[in-house]
């Protein structure tokens, strides 16, 4: 978004405020339980599946200041390395920036076939959509994807007790 709006409206604004925050959780993640960075694969910080009065999981520290500095230099790192990329790309794709930007401004929700569209034909197409899709509507985009969940976690839409019980574990209260 902070990428998009610097290109195109030669401004900032709070609106990428989220973005951050989702970036920097991901690329911590990335560093910290998924050993995704150059500190190797390790996991850092144990993780407290206790839900306490509505907060997330509560991480436990179990590594050094000099480590913690270093997982905020890996994660920083990839923050910006793919900052860079986002503005190499969307420079030298400005023109389907504003395209897609113009498409969604008429119509809140694109297909990846009417986005294809776009991009190859400079504009959407204009056949009607086959009965199937057009009774499903159309299928929302997504610019990006979480990973798979790793080892032990729990499937969207279910409890852990639901989760253990469903594996044969018992839950442990």
């Amino acid at each position: 978004g902070r990428v998009a709006e610097n290109l195109v409206l030669d401004k900032t604004t709070t609106g990428a405020a989220n973005d951050f925050e989702k970036a920097t959780e991901i690329a911590r993640k990335m560093v910290c339980r998924w050993g995704m960075s150059e500190l190797g694969p390790l996991a850092f910080g144990e993780r407290d599946d206790l839900i306490f009065l509505g907060r997330d999981l509560a991480v436990n520290k179990n590594f050094s200041e000099r480590t913690a500095e270093r997982i905020d230099d890996e994660v920083k790192k990839i923050i910006l390395r793919n900052f860079n990329r986002t503005k190499t790309i969307l420079a030298e794709n400005k023109d389907k920036l504003l395209l897609i930007a113009d498409a969604l401004l008429e119509k809140e929700v694109l297909s990846a076939e009417e986005i294809d569209d776009l991009i190859k034909n400079g504009r959407a197409a204009a056949s009607a959509p086959s009965s199937s899709a057009a009774a499903a509507g159309p299928a929302p985009v997504v610019a990006w994807a979480p990973p798979p969940p790793g080892p032990g976690s729990v499937p969207a839409g279910k409890s852990k007790a639901k989760s253990d019980k469903e594996s044969g574990r018992k839950n442990k209260e």
